[in-house]
């Protein structure tokens, strides 16, 4: 078993921003991520809210930033997922990953999230290379034709994003959009995109090589033929290893929960890195007073 001061699970803005601050404090973060660093940022088309770039920067490049930050810091990234999470009789924590225990004193939860899964309409196995969840694996694609199902801030900023190489279809089963108004006039002047309202997918399934999606609406019924489907219907805290006693974080004086795991719809990178470098400093001044 490894033994660990404090485990941090995530290696997206908000875990990474209290690594790096822990790191300060003359901690050893112990930074477990099962995929890859940077979390929802990797799929961000462009971030305009985070102080420091007057003109923007997307999403990825910020990732490079931070994972530079890393590296420069010292702090290492270890790519394990975590497959349980259990209170151990001490007060602090045993950590189950893919390769070995970890025995922590603190833990900082920053898991982020995980997209909603559709269940209607069912997906055929054979398409489900090519229905994602993610855009990211997509950004090297160039010169197909791309739907995405969703009304809100991801099904736009998706499409913005693809729509740069691609031809792109946004299918809204409301009359109504539910992204920001900027997102909405920068998609009615992009000629790549196509906006379909009242439209709801009712059929999935391959034909010739495709993904084709039959559509029921007031005025779009019919058939879409596609290379890839993007679904954007929503997100939820990626807590599948916590026991359901360690999901209410405030009982907990050792368990920091935070980022966008914590803060639901409230999924800003900004947000993220405070709640970071916050934990950090409350872990910071709960050890000086045990000293």
């Amino acid at each position: 078993m490894t033994a660990v001061e404090a485990a941090i699970i995530g290696a997206g803005p908000a875990g990474i921003a209290a690594a790096i601050q822990l790191k300060r404090f003359g901690f050893e973060p112990l930074l477990l991520e099962k995929d890859t660093v940077g979390g929802l940022l990797r799929n961000a088309n462009l971030v305009e809210n985070y102080p420091g770039f007057p003109n923007g920067i997307s999403g990825p490049d910020l990732v490079k930033l931070f994972a530079r930050q890393l590296d420069v810091t010292g702090v290492a990234v270890n790519c394990e997922n975590v497959e349980c999470v259990s209170a151990d009789a001490c007060g602090g924590y045993e950590i189950q990953t893919d390769s070995r225990v970890v025995s922590a004193r603190l833990l900082v939860v920053a898991s982020g999230t995980k997209p909603k899964v559709m269940t209607q309409p069912c997906v055929p196995e054979t398409l489900c290379d090519r229905v994602l969840a993610e855009v990211y694996p997509l950004f090297d694609v160039a010169g197909k034709q791309i739907a995405i199902i969703g009304g809100g801030d991801a099904a736009f900023d998706y499409a913005l994003n693809l729509a740069r190489n691609n031809s792109v279809t946004i299918i809204n089963r409301s009359g109504s959009v539910k992204c920001l108004p900027l997102l909405w006039s920068r998609c009615e002047c992009c000629e790549s995109i196509r906006y379909m309202a009242d439209t709801s997918a009712v059929e999935i399934s391959e034909c010739g090589g495709r993904i084709r999606i039959e559509c029921s609406g007031q005025q779009d019924a019919g058939f879409i033929d596609v290379d890839y489907l993007l679904t954007a219907i929503g997100r939820e805290p990626q807590l599948d290893f916590l026991p359901g006693e360690l999901k209410q974080a405030n009982v907990h004086d050792s368990l920091y929960m935070i980022g966008d795991a914590a803060n639901g719809s409230f999924r800003q990178v900004s947000i993220a890195v405070g709640d970071g470098v916050r934990a950090a400093m409350d872990i910071y001044r709960r050890s000086r007073k045990t000293i």
